[in-house]
């Protein structure tokens, strides 16, 4: 049976959220879900998960698995909003503790925060399979962006995260914490190493100008015209062209909110004596 999907652009972030799922009234997963987000309020609001809930509903899903593809530093998670509403499992690589012991330490978080990663409910080593109602599902350790993304393949598609953008786009930065060039482009050629029809789906689109969003494209596509990684370019050249652009690039508007959140599988930090829940800002830090 081949995997459903549904997707869902949120334009404020530019993230593309999935729903698969292999049949009307059977199972789903929601890959990489957005929980919205005020920087100037600091108010949280479910309506980009909401849209995701009532897809499920209308198709009568039963949701199996909350999947993300690493901790995001460009939306907030609603891993937890929607597991709260519809339930499921949230899952995430298992090198996620690398990435919370980095912030761990960059927040300085509360004595009890632990870099584990048990705030999620499982965490998944490369290669492992796992089922999706009928669909089985793989994952593939995709390093670069971060030390812990992964990707998900499902059927003939694969969910890529922030490795490849759309061929028009390039690729995605590895200035982060525990980014790295190198390991980027060996984890895009792996990807680039599946069958040509293979379908990628993209997590973000940045369109450039007179073109509307898109999150779709195929391995034939993108060996043939990625703007930084298409067939024939090495990868020492790679390297030191993320290297130079990521040094252009200005620190994405949301990182500083969307990591507290999201090393926490999307719950937000535990409320303080007054009952208010604070985040941070590492003042001269980053």
């Amino acid at each position: 049976m081949p995997a459903q999907i549904e997707s869902f652009y949120d334009a404020a972030t530019g993230t593309v959220s999935h729903v698969v799922y292999d049949r009307a009234g059977g199972h789903a997963a929601a890959i990489d879900p957005v929980l919205d987000f005020d920087p100037r309020s600091a108010r949280t609001s479910g309506r980009s998960a909401d849209r995701l809930l009532d897809f499920l509903r209308g198709q009568r899903l039963t949701l199996q698995w909350i999947l993300e593809t690493h901790a995001h530093a460009d939306h907030l998670s609603a891993a937890a909003y929607l597991k709260q509403r519809a339930g499921g499992r949230i899952a995430i690589g298992e090198r996620i503790t690398q990435v919370q012991d980095i912030f761990r330490q960059v927040f300085n978080l509360e004595p009890d925060f632990r870099s584990d990663g048990s705030q999620f409910d499982h965490l998944f080593r490369d290669g492992e399979t796992f089922r999706i109602g009928e669909l089985e599902a793989e994952v593939l350790w995709v390093p670069g962006h971060t030390p812990a993304d992964v990707a998900y393949r499902i059927d003939d598609a694969v969910f890529v995260g922030d490795t490849l953008f759309m061929p028009d786009a390039g690729t995605a930065r590895c200035d982060f914490p525990g980014g790295d060039a190198a390991a980027l482009y060996r984890s895009i050629r792996r990807l680039l190493a599946l069958p040509d029809h293979t379908r990628l789906l993209m997590c973000h689109d940045y369109p450039p100008a007179g073109r509307e969003p898109a999150w779709c494209s195929t391995v034939a596509e993108q060996r043939r015209a990625n703007l930084h990684a298409h067939d024939g370019v090495e990868e020492t050249d790679f390297v030191a062209m993320r290297e130079a652009r990521d040094a252009t690039l200005c620190m994405p508007q949301l990182l500083l909110p969307a990591v507290q959140i999201n090393i926490r599988a999307g719950q937000l930090p535990p409320a303080e004596a007054n009952g208010v829940r604070y985040l941070k800002l590492p003042l001269d830090a980053l």
